[in-house]
């Protein structure tokens, strides 16, 4: 991503929700990385070269941007980041007047808009419209902050003494995650929260929640939440120091608001890529469960579809479709503590409401990407894996959609027979497509 790039976004976006008699308005934030002020005022640029207004809103989760966006009337937000990737990268990403991601082909219809500018020669480039406004929005964090507490409000659960550890990864996340635990009554202590525009997700967050797992220990934490980079996603620490995925945390939740009457139509949501035992321990409780392709717009598409109010990726992108139309890292935080408080058990105890298949993943460069099912060998491969598993695990090969590289993961009763199950899958890509 480049600042000509983020222009034309910017235009793109801005021409395609802002035909309308009013000026439109979009709201725009950022994460910590260095570039990102530079890529949001080349958006800015581009929003206002279309007629439109351009409301900057600063360093705020991603979540947080998507909830201003749909609080405010906006006809989008726009954010600046690349999750949890390392510094050097950064995207974009869109969502929505009602504050959802969009949908694939309106994306594929912006991505057309934007190449189309990007054929026009600079100089040849003229502005539509009588620019539009620039406005810097100065109270974004504390309206997305009462927006969270609100969330929890009403709830018999008392946070007031609970002591908690945070990990913000330096990232969009480090002044506001911090601030709502305490305003609640938390003891909090925050660990990476002295973002340098390049340490944003290095070895912290909910990519790498070692230093969190030790410090909740040491701290005899209640538990640690870890989000990453842009505040979308959520691990969890438990007070004996364990990781929980984002499938265990969904879990719990999905049994804590079942409990409680909160699921309509019993359903849950997750996608390909969760873990075997997120499916039976949902089948244990009654609970019927849908799967989607993966990423978190599939996920929040089935669960309108689906009138279902609780969904979720292994990744920890959970959503909370009564508050929330995205995941959001800081919000899935308070509905898990919720959830602990109310049990009256420590989390160690409650993720025992799923058992962990164990699984192994590896990424095989390929030349191509031909259909899976159009290779023998493969296909072969994969059938005698799943028959190995004789229904306890389960097999996914995909490519990925941004590197010429199929992702295999295999889970199994044990991790030496995933590993094994792997190997064979990968070795069988690599003979027919190895990019080596």
């Amino acid at each position: 991503m480049n600042a000509h790039v983020a222009f034309h976004v910017g235009n793109a976006v801005a021409r395609r929700f802002g035909k309308t008699d009013e000026q439109a308005r979009f709201v725009i934030g950022q994460d910590t990385r260095i570039s990102g002020e530079m890529l949001a005022h080349a958006l800015v640029s581009g929003i206002c070269s279309a007629g439109a207004r351009a409301e900057m809103l600063g360093v705020l989760p991603t979540p947080g941007i998507a909830y201003l966006a749909r609080s405010s009337g906006a006809q989008g937000g726009i954010v600046v980041s690349a999750s949890h990737n390392p510094y050097q990268d950064n995207g974009i990403k869109l969502f929505s007047a009602e504050g959802g991601k969009l949908s694939d082909e309106t994306e594929t219809m912006i991505e057309k808009e934007v190449l189309d500018g990007l054929r026009v020669p600079p100089e040849e480039w003229r502005g539509e419209r009588e620019p539009g406004s620039v406005l810097r929005i100065d109270d974004a964090d504390q309206r997305y902050a009462a927006f969270l507490e609100s969330c929890v409000q009403g709830s018999s659960a008392s946070f007031s003494g609970l002591k908690i550890v945070l990990d913000c990864a330096h990232g969009a996340a480090y002044t506001i995650a911090p601030r709502v635990f305490a305003q609640l009554g938390m003891e909090v202590e925050a660990l990476h929260v002295e973002p340098d525009g390049r340490n944003i997700n290095a070895a912290c967050g909910s990519e790498h929640p070692q230093r969190l797992a030790q410090r909740v220990v040491e701290a005899k934490a209640v538990l640690g939440l870890a989000f990453d980079g842009d505040g979308d996603r959520l691990i969890a620490v438990d007070e004996t120091g364990a990781v929980l995925s984002g499938d265990q945390i969904l879990a719990v939740c999905a049994e804590h608001l079942h409990g409680r009457g909160g699921l309509p139509n019993n359903l849950v949501v997750s996608t390909e890529d969760s873990n075997t035992g997120l499916g039976e321990a949902l089948q244990k409780m009654g609970l019927r469960h849908v799967k989607t392709d993966v990423g978190d717009r599939h996920v929040a598409q089935a669960m309108r579809e689906q009138g279902a109010v609780l969904g979720g990726e292994n990744s920890g992108h959970l959503i909370f479709a009564r508050h929330h139309a995205t995941g959001d890292g800081i919000l899935s935080g308070l509905k898990l503590l919720e959830a602990v408080i109310e049990a009256g058990r420590p989390l160690s105890e409650l993720k025992r409401v799923m058992r962990v298949f164990p699984d192994d993943r590896k990424n095989v460069k390929v030349r191509q990407k031909p259909p899976i099912r159009t290779l023998p060998e493969v296909s072969a491969a994969i059938a005698e894996v799943e028959k190995d598993l004789d229904g306890h695990g389960k097999v996914l090969v995909r490519y990925s959609g941004t590197e010429p590289v199929c992702r295999v993961k295999v889970e199994a009763l044990t991790l030496e027979s995933a590993r094994e199950g792997c190997r064979r899958i990968a070795a069988a890509i690599e003979r027919a497509l190895g990019s080596s």
